[in-house]
């Protein structure tokens, strides 16, 4: 027989009742320290007053009323938004997926709109997740991902991350943009170089494409400041954000420049919940959080701290973890043995983690950890090693 919920996820017997802070509980009361964040989504712990305050204010005026009429909450955000990043416009929609393929979608009208009606290739990089819908599935690349799904959708021309000689020998007269992670998360936790960033700001510049960023795990503050992008100080043309952004409210968002931004006209792309005046709501809570005064500096000063004491279990038991990756709190341990063995045994000890590709466990926890919660994960994992080792 089949389930009632279509069996689409290899789910775990766990679950939850309830959350607060870093924590996660069961009807019986068990406690679970959750390092990670519903891959990356809680970046204010579970619970947050602000966040709570923000929803319930919200829901007591008024839930929807769609695009076809001015939204305040959504302006508003998109106003925080572009105050706080090289954007000059914002598009809404409700999920990570989403907003890719509206970026997608962006620069194909982009080149329609300039009569370029071959430029229609986005280059991406092997390894790469960018979601599960018809296009984003063949950007991302990934066999496992699109199997079984042909005729795939044509249009995409992937290199290995980090080599930029092949990214350039890969441009034709049909690329119309080039579409990465600058950390890319599915893949295993593996972070760009920044100088491959800027190489790749440059490549774009010199060949007339768009460069499109995708920043859905690792934007938010994940890496330390609100976008990765901006450590290697460079002004993508499109960027792509969910997760984090609305710590748990479902909402993604399309940022872009005013070249790009422009192309997108009444009629040509839309969302029924896209912007919706609760995920605004909570998303602007998000955002004042983690813009407030000394966030991302307590950010960059756990992800030190975390780092480290992560690097000490790799030296104390070779062949636990074979490499630390990652960047702020966005976490890879490379391991010895099987990941999913590993996350189990962390499970056992009431530690969540989440899998990735290389045989990676990833470590999300919400921006909020304290050093207390992390000697709390530090312990675990070396019991885990310890355990593993004998």
């Amino acid at each position: 027989m089949i389930d009632v919920v279509m069996p689409t996820y290899g789910r775990s017997d766990l679950a939850f009742a309830k959350g607060e802070g870093c924590y996660l509980f069961t009807a019986g009361g068990r406690r679970y320290l959750d390092f990670a964040s519903g891959i990356a989504v809680t970046a204010l712990g579970h619970a947050h007053p602000k966040l709570i305050a923000a929803l319930t204010e919200q829901a007591g005026r008024y839930w929807h009323v769609s695009n076809l009429h001015q939204i305040p909450e959504q302006t508003r955000l998109a106003e925080t938004l572009v105050a706080h990043s090289f954007a000059d416009t914002v598009f809404f929609c409700n999920s990570g997926a989403e907003a890719n393929e509206a970026g997608l979608k962006l620069i194909r009208r982009y080149w329609f709109n300039q009569g370029e009606t071959k430029k229609r290739r986005v280059i991406t990089a092997a390894g790469a997740f960018h979601g599960r819908t018809m296009a984003t599935i063949v950007a991302g690349g990934a066999t496992k991902y699109t199997e079984g799904f042909d005729p795939l959708i044509d249009g995409f021309d992937q290199v290995p991350f980090g080599n930029l000689n092949l990214l350039r020998q890969s441009v034709t007269d049909e690329t119309a943009a080039i579409f990465v992670e600058p950390v890319q998360g599915e893949g295993g936790i593996n972070p760009a170089d920044p100088e491959y960033l800027r190489g790749l700001r440059r490549a774009a510049d010199e060949y007339g494409v768009l460069l499109m960023i995708d920043e859905v795990q690792t934007g938010i503050g994940r890496t330390g400041t609100l976008f990765a992008h901006e450590q290697a100080e460079i002004v993508p043309d499109i960027l792509t954000s969910a997760k984090g952004l609305g710590g748990g409210f479902p909402i993604g968002a399309l940022l872009a420049g005013e070249k790009a931004g422009a192309a997108l006209t009444p009629g040509t792309h839309g969302s029924t919940f896209g912007g919706n005046p609760l995920a605004c709501a909570v998303a602007q809570a998000v955002l004042e959080e983690i813009l407030s005064d000394g966030f991302l500096d307590q950010v960059r000063m756990r992800a030190d701290a975390l780092s480290h004491g992560l690097d000490a279990i790799r030296r104390r038991y070779p062949g636990f973890i074979e490499q630390v990756r990652g960047a702020g709190l966005m976490i890879g341990l490379k391991m010895g043995p099987p990941n999913l063995d590993v996350i189990d045994a962390l499970q056992a000890r009431r530690m969540l983690s989440v899998s990735a590709g290389d045989n990676v466990v990833r470590l999300l926890p919400p921006l909020i950890i304290t050093q207390t919660e992390i000697d709390e994960a530090l312990d675990v994992l070396d019991a885990v090693a310890e355990d593993m080792a004998a």
